[in-house]
């Protein structure tokens, strides 16, 4: 049966001499596997569109294993992605967020969406690489439905003071006189609070009119991280951990 859709590739892995098998998040069928045949040929017209990252209009041929790319015709490569090192890691990232939380043949319109402007501002972004996560993050947990509860305490409802902390378990922030209900609750202040807010809502080619300071993105974003493990069942991030390797040698 052949079928087409967009895709955006997450993932690719040589197979023999000249294929690539590619792991391709479609709009229309969800995280698929397909082979590439001769995508490792130096004049193949699938080269552009087997790479990863690449976005592209895709004819596949619904195989009894996997999908096999009949055509495709590059709509965005994300070039400039590729050039820079921040953009490249951070791109790795987002990649791994969405091959992490999707399984094969289940289509998310809002989370391709996503990815999609994600990789679209990523690609000319020069600066506040922070914060350009922290508002993917947010909105792409809130696309899987576990959108934090930030406007009253998640456990009783009551409104929120100056006092607070953000419970990994239940998904939200949680009052004072609720501290003791989750003695794992992280730490949080309503100005993170505010941010928080302000990342959830704002669209992420929008963000420069949010100012945060630099201190409290990272606060923000290591509860954001482990919020976001906790809830896909994740051990952890690879790319990440390769980014903290390369800061930790004086990159970046």
């Amino acid at each position: 049966m052949l079928v087409k859709s967009e895709g955006i590739v997450l993932r690719e892995v040589k197979f023999e001499e000249t294929n690539k098998i590619l792991t391709i998040f479609s709009r229309k069928y969800g995280k698929i596997t397909a082979m590439v045949r001769g995508a490792l040929r130096p004049r193949s017209p699938l080269i552009a569109s087997s790479q990863v990252f690449s976005y592209s209009d895709y004819n596949f041929y619904k195989g009894k294993s996997f999908y096999h790319v009949n055509q495709g015709d590059i709509i965005d490569s994300f070039y400039p992605i590729r050039e820079d090192m921040n953009r490249l890691l951070y791109g790795a990232y987002l990649l791994e967020l969405v091959d992490s939380s999707t399984v094969e043949g289940v289509p998310s319109e809002k989370l391709f969406e996503l990815l999609k402007k994600g990789l679209k501002v990523l690609s000319s972004l020069n600066k506040d690489f922070l914060k350009f996560i922290i508002g993917f993050e947010i909105k792409y947990i809130s696309f899987l439905g576990y959108r934090p509860y930030l406007n009253k305490c998640v456990l009783c409802g009551e409104d929120i003071n100056d006092t607070l902390k953000f419970s990994i378990s239940h998904g939200g922030v949680i009052c004072e006189r609720c501290f003791k209900l989750d003695p794992g609750s992280k730490k949080m202040d309503k100005n993170m609070l505010n941010y928080l807010k302000q990342l959830l809502y704002t669209s992420l080619d929008e963000l420069d009119n949010i100012k945060i300071p630099k201190d409290v993105m990272i606060k923000i974003q290591d509860i954001m991280i482990k919020y976001i493990l906790t809830n896909i069942e994740k051990n952890k991030f690879n790319s990440l951990d390769f980014m903290e390797s390369i800061k930790k040698n004086g990159g970046l």
